[in-house]
């Protein structure tokens, strides 16, 4: 009985501890994003397109700095939208995150091939 108060209580004090997050509609990240790639904080800025053509059954269709999407899954149980796809180049694979929160992207881009860890914002060109 005491673990099972316990366990109550627990869960009580976890979700008040995460405030309910905005919801995104999925949909709102159809469209071509203008993403910024600049390596550091202090560099020029550098952009690449993210295009999504479609969001449907829990996936995103489209191209990001001109490759096409695969393995792509959409996440909107925390709020916001949250995604993840895999593209590809000469070097590999690229393995990209992100975030659609207030109406702006943030994530990372991840290459294997290339040794290096992207993290960038992109806001909608159209």
């Amino acid at each position: 009985m005491r673990r099972l108060v316990f366990l109550s209580l627990a869960g009580l004090i976890f979700s008040a501890a995460i405030p309910a997050l905005p919801t995104s509609n999925p949909e709102e990240l159809i469209g071509t994003w203008r993403v910024d790639l600049r390596p550091t904080p202090d560099a020029e800025p550098y952009y690449q397109d993210f295009v999504v053509t479609g969001v449907e059954d829990g996936a995103l269709t489209g191209s990001f700095y001109g490759s096409d999407i695969e393995e792509a899954r959409l996440n909107t149980d925390w709020g916001p939208v949250h995604f993840a796809f895999i593209t590809r180049d000469g070097s590999g694979v690229y393995h990209t995150t992100g975030v659609l929160r207030d109406g702006a992207l943030t994530g990372t881009t991840h290459s294997l091939g290339r040794d290096f860890l992207a993290v960038w914002r992109a806001t909608k060109a159209d």
